[in-house]
């Protein structure tokens, strides 16, 4: 187990992938969505759609979107992270939180993106604040919410110290969520609200 944390630990993380993910999008955005995302992703355009068959020969659009990762909550054992963080536009702005999976290969892919726009700017820093969840005592689950109608997705990591589950009101409002285990018990890090449009 401390071999395979080392080894993740220099490995480069979900925040670096965030960086060549954006990085990329300035070339191509849909094409880097495409290029990022993994198979069975999830994403909203505003409904919960799987990305590679919305994505597929979607036109690229005049202006990409530019975004960074101002925070990255990272499970203990490092292949498991949530990214979120401002985007911006040429007359408009928001936030993003996208959750990402380390691959087989070493490299990493998202599997759920989502966000919305504001009416200012969130602050940002100068680079993503990692929070690495503890890697003490033994994690707890999330518990279970009963949604009456809507769409519902969750995952959490393999070592359980992070989790997240999104959630799509019949009349369009979500909700993303994200939870890191602080060694006693999931804290909740992300908590996105986005009203019905």
């Amino acid at each position: 187990m401390i071999l395979a944390l080392l080894l993740a630990a220099a490995a480069p993380g979900a925040a670096e992938a965030e960086r060549a993910f954006a990085s990329a999008a300035q070339k191509g955005q849909w094409a880097a969505f495409r290029a990022f995302a993994a198979d069975d992703a999830v994403m909203f355009v505003p409904e919960p759609v799987k990305a590679q068959t919305w994505l597929k020969d979607r036109a690229e659009p005049a202006y990409p979107v530019s975004w960074w990762a101002a925070d990255s909550f990272v499970a203990c054992d490092g292949a498991a992270a949530v990214n979120s963080g401002p985007w911006m536009r040429p007359k408009s702005v928001g936030y993003f939180s996208t959750v990402w999976l380390r691959q087989p290969d070493g490299g990493w892919k998202w599997t759920m993106d989502s966000g919305d726009a504001l009416a200012a700017a969130r602050p940002a820093g100068d680079g993503p604040k990692i929070h690495r969840a503890s890697c003490k005592g033994t994690p707890g689950t999330v518990a279970a919410v009963r949604y009456r109608d809507g769409e519902t997705g969750e995952g959490q990591s393999e070592d359980r110290t992070l989790a997240w589950r999104w959630h799509v009101a019949p009349d369009g409002a979500r909700t993303f969520d994200a939870w890191l285990w602080d060694g006693r018990m999931m804290r909740n890090v992300v908590a996105d609200r986005i009203a019905a449009g």
